[in-house]
C-alpha cells in the first residue's frame, strides 16, 4: 500500500483513497479491507480489486456514507492477495502536448489501444496530487464502450470539487478493463447483491415492500455528463425495467451479457443529484446462476457433433480463463492460429452437455489438459 488517506468529499461523504502496488513477480488479485472508527463503532468495507500484473499499481476509492462524526479514525488497511494469471490491458496514456492539466484542476488527454484485440469498457484511474500530498483518486468520466486495436480516444478526469484548487499534478495512470462497485440491498426478506460501474456515485439502495422497485440516492459532482451501468442477476429472465430520476423518466438501455446478467445503462447529467428509481424487478431473489454460461455448454454439444470448429469451441474455453473460472499456474497467451485440441476431447464435452459429468468434473478435465499442454490455448 503506497498512498492511503481519508477526507470528506464535496457532498460531505467520508471517502478513503489509496494506491496498491504489486511487488511480486506474478499477477495477483488484491483484496483491500478499510476500517474506520466512528464514535467507538468500527465500520469496515472490503473490495476485491481487478487482477493486477507484476510490478504494476492501481488506485482505489471507497466511500463511507455511514460516518456521522466529524473526526472518524482511519485504521491501517488490511491487504491480502491471491495469485492469478492476467495480462496487461493494452492501453497506454499518450504523453504529449494533448495531456493537459487545466486551470480548474481537471486533466484531459488521449489513450491508445496498443494491442491486437478490442478492449471493452476500459477505465483510466489516476492519483491526484497537491504540492506535498495525495488529494484524491479519479477516473475518466466518459463512457467508453470499446477501443479497437490502434484506436486513439480522448478522456477527461475531474477531481472532487472539494479539492479542485489544490491540484498540482496527476500520476499513476492505470488502465483497467473494468471495475465495479458491489452493493447489497434487502429484498423480500433476503440479500439482493448487484454491482454498478459509473462516474457518479450511488448510496442507500433499498427495495419497496413488493421487492419490485429499488431506489438509491445518486450524486454526480462533475461539470460534465457521465454514465451509470447497473448489473443485476436475473430472477425470471423476463424482467422489463424502467428508470426515473426524481420521478422523471430517463432514457436507458437494457441488455443481457454473456454471463446472463441484466445491464441497465443511462447518462447522468452534469453536477446533478437525486433519487434514482429502477422498477420492473420480479418478486423474490435470483436463483443461483451456473458458474459456466449456458452458451459455452451449448458450444460443447455443437463441437462434439462437429457443428462448429475447434477454434469456435476454444473461444469459449478461453473466455473461462479470462473470467478466472479456469486457471493454471503457467499459461502464455498465443495467437488463435496456434490453438489446438485433440478430437478425443469431444467425448467428455458430450458427456458434460448430456449432464453425465458435472460442471466441476468438466472444468477439472480442461484445467488438467491445459496444464499438460494437451490443449493449447
Amino acid at each position: 500500500m503506497h498512498e492511503y488517506l481519508g477526507y470528506f468529499d464535496s457532498n460531505g461523504i467520508y471517502t478513503v483513497v489509496g494506491n496498491v502496488k504489486n511487488e511480486n513477480n506474478f499477477a495477483v488479485i488484491p483484496t483491500i479491507t478499510v476500517s474506520l472508527i466512528d464514535d467507538s463503532k468500527t465500520i469496515s468495507k472490503t473490495i476485491k480489486h481487478v487482477p493486477l500484473a507484476a510490478g504494476k499499481e492501481i488506485p482505489f476509492k471507497i466511500k463511507f456514507p455511514e460516518i456521522k462524526s466529524n473526526t472518524p479514525i482511519l485504521v491501517n488497511p488490511k491487504l491480502s492477495f491471491e495469485k492469478t494469471i492476467t495480462h496487461e490491458v493494452p492501453i497506454q496514456i499518450i504523453y504529449d502536448k494533448t495531456l493537459v492539466k487545466h486551470d480548474d484542476g481537471h486533466i484531459s488527454g488521449r489513450i491508445q489501444n496498443t494491442g491486437n484485440e478490442t478492449v471493452y469498457f476500459p477505465k483510466i484511474f489516476a492519483v491526484v496530487h497537491g504540492y506535498e500530498n495525495v488529494l484524491d483518486i479519479t477516473q475518466n468520466i466518459e463512457y467508453i464502450e470499446k477501443i479497437e486495436p490502434g484506436e486513439i480516444l480522448d478522456f477527461t478526469m475531474y477531481p472532487d470539487p472539494a479539492i479542485t484548487e489544490d491540484v498540482f499534478y496527476y500520476s499513476c495512470f492505470a488502465p483497467v478493463d473494468t471495475t465495479v462497485i458491489p452493493v447489497t440491498a434487502k429484498k423480500n426478506g433476503g440479500d439482493f447483491d448487484f454491482r454498478y460501474d459509473s462516474g457518479a456515485w450511488y448510496s442507500a439502495a433499498k427495495f419497496d415492500e413488493s421487492g419490485t422497485t429499488m431506489t438509491m440516492r445518486g450524486y454526480n459532482s462533475y461539470p460534465l455528463e457521465t454514465y451509470a451501468n447497473f448489473e443485476f442477476a436475473p430472477i425470471s429472465g423476463n424482467e422489463k425495467f424502467s428508470v426515473t430520476i426524481n420521478d422523471e423518466p430517463v432514457e436507458f438501455i437494457q441488455s443481457i451479457d454473456e454471463m446472463g446478467f441484466w445491464h441497465v445503462a443511462f447518462t447522468v447529467e452534469p453536477q446533478s443529484q437525486g433519487i434514482l428509481k429502477i422498477s420492473g424487478f420480479e418478486t423474490g431473489l435470483p436463483p443461483e446462476l451456473p458458474i459456466i454460461p449456458n452458451w459455452i455448454k451449448q458450444n460443447a454439444d455443437w463441437w462434439s457433433t462437429k457443428q462448429i470448429s475447434d477454434s469456435e469451441f476454444l473461444e469459449g474455453i478461453d473466455f473461462l480463463f479470462e473470467k478466472q473460472i479456469l486457471s493454471v499456474p503457467t499459461r502464455e497467451v498465443i495467437s488463435e492460429l496456434q490453438w489446438k485440441i485433440p478430437q478425443w476431447v469431444q467425448a467428455p464435452a458430450s458427456w458434460w452437455y448430456e449432464e453425465k459429468i458435472t460442471d466441476e468434473e468438466f472444468l477439472n478435465i480442461i484445467e488438467n489438459l491445459v496444464k499438460r499442454e494437451i490443449i493449447v490455448i
